[in-house]
């Protein structure tokens, strides 16, 4: 049992020694890359590196020929594989910048049409989480919506519609948040302000019937505590909100919830003429 330990060791020692001098070996010719003046062979190497998933080394060797090849034949195709290489590594910010580079500087390119798509792909990777800045969402939505008119006859159309929407909802989803949080809050005004907001710019969001309600029991709630000068006319806001949420969602789950409210608004109504 020991000889065979010792054994063992031996040869993990063994295998560790020779992967580190794999290593050291492969360090060694990746720096006789980066020294040689023949950028031919730097270009090749550049290629075999990014076929092989080697992104960071590619992306150095392309840095430096993206300045070398300028005014070249293969102008856009070092930047197109430098955005890729950025992108292998996953820093979506540096690709995005070499897409739109790549496509402003050669919209002619065989690469243009994808670099355009990218552009949008790479804000859509960095898109943060809905309860964060959504700038950079607005962004992605943006440049693929640019991506969908410049290029109607693209194959990548459906994916870009279909990235376009999840962008979207993810806005409606953030000013829901919003609204929500005014909302728990009891800062009903402000919660009123939000919701009507993104019905307003995303009519067609798979969360209008959630949002439609909350409007409603926030215009409720902000009516049924109003001071007396502002409480008809937001009564009456909350009625028309009531009617209009009855109107679009007959058999909704929080239908009964809204009749509460319909009740007590037309009995303060009635309640409010009486006073007149």
């Amino acid at each position: 049992m020991y000889i065979c330990a010792m054994f063992m060791k031996i040869r993990t020692f063994g295998f560790l020694g020779l992967l580190f001098m794999l290593i050291i070996s492969s360090c060694g010719d990746f720096n006789q890359i980066l020294k040689s003046t023949d950028y031919e062979f730097k270009y090749k190497k550049a290629i075999e590196l990014y076929d092989a998933g080697e992104y960071a080394r590619a992306s150095q060797l392309w840095q430096e020929l993206v300045s070398i090849y300028r005014g070249t034949s293969r102008a856009d195709k070092v930047y197109y594989y430098y955005a890729k290489s950025q992108f292998g590594m996953k820093d979506y910010l540096m690709a995005g910048h070499y897409f739109n580079t790549l496509k402003e500087e050669f919209p002619k390119s065989e690469y243009a049409e994808e670099s355009q798509f990218m552009v949008g792909y790479c804000f859509y990777l960095d898109s943060p989480k809905p309860r964060l800045d959504q700038q950079v969402t607005q962004k992605a939505i943006d440049a693929l919506q640019l991506f969908i008119n410049l290029n109607p006859r693209s194959e990548r159309i459906e994916e870009a519609n279909r990235l376009i929407i999840e962008l979207r909802d993810k806005l409606v989803y953030k000013s829901y948040l919003s609204g929500k949080l005014y909302y728990d809050l009891g800062n009903y005004k402000a919660a009123v302000i939000a919701l009507t907001n993104s019905l307003k710019d995303f009519p067609d969001t798979r969360y209008r019937e959630e949002l439609m309600f909350m409007l409603l029991k926030a215009k409720y709630l902000l009516a049924v505590n109003s001071i007396e000068d502002k409480k008809e006319e937001r009564l009456n806001l909350a009625l028309d909100e009531y009617y209009a949420f009855k109107d679009e969602y007959p058999e909704s789950k929080n239908m009964k919830e809204a009749e509460k409210y319909y009740k007590t608004v037309t009995k303060l109504l009635n309640y409010e003429e009486e006073l007149k």
